[in-house]
């Protein structure tokens, strides 16, 4: 965390974090009538842990493994033009056909709806699916696109000045998530 940005609210510890991807993953069986033709795609970086975990909790569930990408979308955003220096460009992992699959793309924090146009335009690079549902962690609103999510851990109503960090054991060594605010 950044020596401007100051904590206010811890919202999720560790077993509110596990609570939403189960619950999360229950629905994605229940909406899908199972997992036949099943495959998540995490956004890189934190989008990718999750997609795991919810993959995890289905085959705790269903007895079955589903299939897990990652995706990097650097090259796609919007926004790209206004970086300062190189882009970190990481690598994409869809190892599997995503052609007529039902895949649930996942990401950490929804907000304004361009990280997610961004993960549309890449993963059509990769194919076709047969439709392509969104789970986040956290919803905090404030969408400048028409994107909506299907599967939401938490809605986290926030002012634009606030941010929204989501800090998991993989990455971070704690899971967590905090809304912190400028100094």
């Amino acid at each position: 965390m950044s020596s401007l940005m100051k904590e206010k609210a811890k919202i999720l510890d560790k077993e509110g974090i596990l609570r939403a991807i189960t619950r999360i993953a229950h629905e994605i069986i229940e909406k899908n009538n199972g997992t036949d033709g099943l495959c998540l795609v995490g956004i890189r970086n934190r989008g990718v842990y999750i997609a795991q975990r919810i993959a995890d909790c289905i085959n705790k569930i269903e007895g079955k493994q589903v299939s897990v990408g990652a995706l990097d979308i650097t090259l796609y955003r919007d926004d790209l033009a206004k970086a300062c220096g190189q882009p970190l460009v990481r690598k994409t992992e869809i190892d599997f056909d995503i052609n007529n699959k039902i895949l649930v793309l996942v990401d950490d924090v929804l907000y304004t709806g361009r990280t997610i146009r961004a993960a549309l335009d890449a993963l059509i690079d990769f194919g076709r699916p047969k439709t392509i549902q969104l789970a986040v962690l956290i919803d905090r609103g404030h969408r400048e696109l028409p994107i909506r999510p299907d599967f939401v851990g938490k809605n986290i109503p926030t002012s634009k000045k606030e941010s929204v960090e989501v800090r998991l054991l993989e990455p971070d060594g704690r899971d967590e998530v905090a809304i912190t605010e400028k100094d």
